[in-house]
């Protein structure tokens, strides 16, 4: 199935005189079948959700498959499709209502309905929840509810196919005062992994490592936080420990370090062996763009895994070096450190 981008806008597809007759019953002879889908997405501020848009995206997937030329009312923030105020009501054949909940008092459906309401219209009503008895109120010629007083079914988004996206981590360091003044490119950094991370396809969680003042995203604990770090699919930081954290959980990574020529952060990515780590002033989008490609790459996840290894291997070797540090047989309360 396409995702939403695909959808939008209108499809220009003729349906056959027969098989509009079996499929809708309804066409004048010598005219065209063609549907408007509509919803809460058709009006601003409405609450409209993914779940609605997903349902559209079903709706107008079936209709393509049976051929049914259509069109998609969109309002702002939702770009494409077609203003339902503007269009002709005469072009359309049918109308097809999608998703949320329903009622008499339903102003957005209510203005539709007036809109359209001087052309003979079927009118469908799907993946809605009416909010009163359908024997009392049903302004559809055909209704196929979610949920009412006489039916539940399963909403339309278990019908859709839609491909995951990646999960980007992303998780910057705060402003601080630098620590080579005449290198510090700190917000230079910030704004090149903020450009990476949303510049493709992606669910972006901004992550807070931050946990003596309140946290931005309410995690608690070291151990949320890397809890959440290690769900990601990959990680664009500014911060060594998102680096580290990341890596450690073998979850590939792009850093760019805030100081120009590079300072602890791309450090330690040479330290466990990392090749996605760029000191600011060669962080082109370029290269970044092709690192993150990468790090979402089955190679860079075993890279990561790679890097974690080396990180456990090397730590076990320091903890050796600690111990004998400590220098356990030595004996009196006055030995020097």
């Amino acid at each position: 199935m396409r995702s939403l981008r695909y959808w939008i806008g209108s499809r220009r597809v003729r349906l056959t005189d027969r098989l509009a007759e079996r499929r809708f019953g309804r066409k004048e002879p010598g005219g065209d079948v063609k549907a408007l889908a509509a919803g809460h997405f058709s009006f601003p501020n409405q609450g409209a959700t993914a779940g609605d848009l997903i349902a559209c995206d079903v709706v107008c997937e079936w209709l393509q498959e049976v051929g049914v030329e259509y069109d998609v009312a969109l309002a702002p923030p939702f770009p494409g499709g077609c203003d339902w105020r503007r269009v002709d009501p005469s072009d359309y054949s049918h109308i097809i209502w999608i998703c949320g909940p329903l009622g008499r008092d339903t102003e957005a459906f209510s203005r539709l309905r007036r809109r359209f309401s001087s052309q003979a219209h079927r009118w469908i009503g799907i993946d809605v929840s009416m909010t009163e008895p359908v024997d009392a109120w049903n302004p559809f010629d055909v209704l196929l509810e979610r949920d009412s007083n006489r039916v539940e079914r399963p909403d339309l988004i278990f019908g859709a196919e839609v491909p995951a996206l990646p999960v980007i981590g992303l998780v910057q360091v705060e402003p601080f005062a630098p620590l080579f003044p005449s290198r510090d490119r700190q917000e230079d950094a910030r704004e090149a992994v903020r450009r990476l991370a949303y510049a493709r396809p992606a669910a972006v969680i901004e992550i807070d490592t931050r946990l003596d003042v309140p946290n931005a995203a309410g995690l608690r604990s070291p151990r949320e936080v890397e809890t959440l770090i290690g769900r990601m699919d990959v990680v664009v930081t500014t911060r060594l420990h998102g680096l580290a954290l990341a890596l450690r959980n073998g979850v590939p990574t792009v850093a760019v370090d805030p100081v120009a020529g590079g300072d602890k952060i791309t450090a330690q990515a040479r330290a466990v062996n990392w090749p996605c780590a760029f000191a600011v002033d060669q962080a082109s989008d370029a290269a970044l763009g092709a690192a993150l490609t990468f790090a979402l790459s089955e190679e860079g996840r075993a890279r990561a895994r790679a890097s974690a290894q080396h990180g456990r291997v090397s730590v076990g070797a320091l903890r050796e070096e600690f111990v004998q540090a400590l220098d356990l047989k030595s004996t009196g309360p006055s030995r020097k450190r």
